[in-house]
């Protein structure tokens, strides 16, 4: 019984510091910061993999951010995400390029924010600091990519020589879809907890982070799958906007998606006010 009572304070305390805290805006600024960070950011990074001598980067890139959003969901943007990287770029050092990482990191900003007030912590870092730390956030992204588009590329020549010298290691190799799933799914479990420990003000332990990010994950499954379910069977979206009805559609899952972010975060926060409570009843 006592848990249960505690479930729902911390439930109520969460919900109702959203609320206060402008949780719904946020979102929209989340869901609209990370729209527009997401092409600067994939941009910078092909032409950062191609003056390195990845050329096949972008293919994977776009598995690595796409492939664990739904299908229906997913398909148009990737698609046209793969045109703008398919175009030839040998500027890596213009200011387009740099103006890309600067764009980019404002989705980093963005994050910083919306886990500030979720917090409920001052940013007492300067702008520059700041800003600094978010193009460095692009940058460790950037070259995660490259090495897991590296990894990528080997893995089925890996595979095949693990097979032809093991045999019995075969029906455990799966897929390289699986893997790509499996390293998509790795990739946004570490940027949850990097985002979630570095970018808010003050500091705090990952034990404290912990609930939020499994919240997170857990909700980013079912949001997202209701969601595309319901562009299956009621959506007007394609009738109603036409030709924008794919840039609607990744506008409003980015909103899901931010919304429970943030949710995320303010959990984390709840849990930690009636850890504190308790505490000092108990002293």
């Amino acid at each position: 019984m006592r848990n249960i009572v505690a479930v729902k304070r911390i439930l109520s305390d969460a919900l109702g510091h959203f609320d206060a805290d402008d949780g719904w805006s946020m979102s929209s600024h989340l869901a609209i910061s990370a729209l527009m960070a997401l092409f600067p950011f994939l941009i910078f990074a092909t032409t950062l993999a191609s003056f390195l001598g990845a050329n096949a980067f972008a293919d994977t890139a776009v598995h690595l951010v796409f492939d664990t959003w739904p299908p229906t969901i997913a398909e148009p943007i990737a698609k046209e995400v793969r045109s703008v990287l398919t175009v030839q770029r040998g500027d890596f050092l213009t200011v387009s390029v740099v103006a890309a990482a600067i764009f980019a990191s404002n989705g980093i900003e963005a994050l910083r924010t919306s886990l500030n007030r979720a917090y409920r912590v001052s940013e007492t870092r300067s702008f520059v600091w700041r800003r600094l730390q978010s193009i460095i956030f692009v940058l460790i992204a950037t070259v995660g990519f490259l090495a897991i588009s590296v990894l990528l590329v080997l893995a089925p020549l890996l595979a095949d020589v693990a097979q032809r010298n093991l045999e019995w290691i075969g029906p455990y190799m799966g897929t390289i879809t699986l893997w790509r799933y499996i390293i998509a799914s790795g990739v946004i479990v570490l940027g949850l907890f990097a985002v979630h420990v570095w970018l808010p003000a003050g500091k705090r332990p990952i034990a404290d982070v912990i609930p939020g990010i499994l919240f997170t994950l857990a909700a980013w499954i079912a949001g997202s799958s209701i969601f595309a379910e319901y562009l299956k069977q009621f959506s007007t979206y394609v009738s109603t906007y036409a030709g924008l009805a794919s840039v609607m559609i990744a506008v409003i899952f980015l909103y899901i998606i931010s919304v429970i972010f943030i949710l995320g975060g303010e959990l984390n926060a709840a849990i930690r006010r009636y850890l504190d409570a308790r505490s000092r009843i108990a002293g």
